[in-house]
């Protein structure tokens, strides 16, 4: 018997995704989906399968559409570069909240050093050239703090992607971190005991752990090795 016939307490006792394999169209499973959206926020965590569910399910549902979660959704999928998962929820969001997200998010930048957010990723202006009434009551000053701790993560996931080492200098020079001084020294600290960063005190260079991306290394594979005698062969056939 499918999810929508039990009762919520019978519900609860699902994981998300369990409720988003199960009957990913049952409205009833939106709280549920939404907390989890700020659960991935908190806990830096990131389930693409359950956000799309839910832009899916506010477009049965435009009422009950929590602007604020949907642009959660973004920033959380904007992190997952260079994976395609932007565009695919950007191509579930009507319009109109495109435009609320860009107008918002375009004056953010434009106080700040941040371009995350600009009215070009969003894929529409940052003017109001709709006519479009903005509601009053949306408001992100706290969606931009979600923000800049995001970007902190995500500029340190990129660091440890391309660099094996490098200086203080390039870090206070990154537009994705924007700090500097004590902040800076802070945000060192809290990767060296976090994420394994290491810190050289002679010339004050950052030393990033290794991994495939990093460091590569060229793979060997035996099995698709081809033996001589058997290239030899096509050699009459070459002359």
């Amino acid at each position: 018997m499918g999810l929508e016939m039990e009762s919520p307490k019978e519900q609860s006792s699902y994981t998300v995704e369990q409720l988003v394999a199960v009957n990913p169209f049952n409205p009833e499973i939106l709280p549920d989906l939404e907390n989890y959206v700020n659960e991935q926020v908190t806990s830096q965590t990131y389930s693409l399968d359950s956000n799309l569910c839910l832009l899916r399910l506010y477009q049965f549902e435009p009422e009950r559409m929590n602007t604020h979660v949907v642009a959660r959704i973004l920033i959380k999928a904007l992190m997952a570069m260079p994976t395609p998962d932007f565009s695919l929820c950007l191509f579930l969001i009507p319009e109109r909240v495109v435009i609320v997200l860009s107008l918002h998010f375009g004056k953010w930048r434009s106080s700040s050093r941040h371009s995350l957010f600009s009215p070009t990723t969003l894929r529409l202006g940052g003017s109001n050239s709709f006519g479009m009434k903005l509601p009053r009551t949306v408001t992100f000053s706290s969606l931009f703090q979600v923000l800049r701790k995001l970007s902190k993560a995500y500029a340190s996931h990129l660091l440890s992607l391309s660099y094996q080492k490098l200086p203080r200098s390039v870090l206070a020079e990154l537009w994705l971190l924007n700090m500097d001084g004590a902040s800076l020294d802070k945000f060192i600290e809290h990767q060296v005991a976090n994420s394994g960063w290491i810190l050289e005190k002679e010339n004050g260079s950052i030393v990033l752990p290794q991994n495939e991306f990093n460091h590569p290394e060229l793979k060997k594979n035996a099995g698709e090795n081809v033996p001589l005698e058997h290239i030899a062969r096509i050699f009459p056939i070459l002359g």
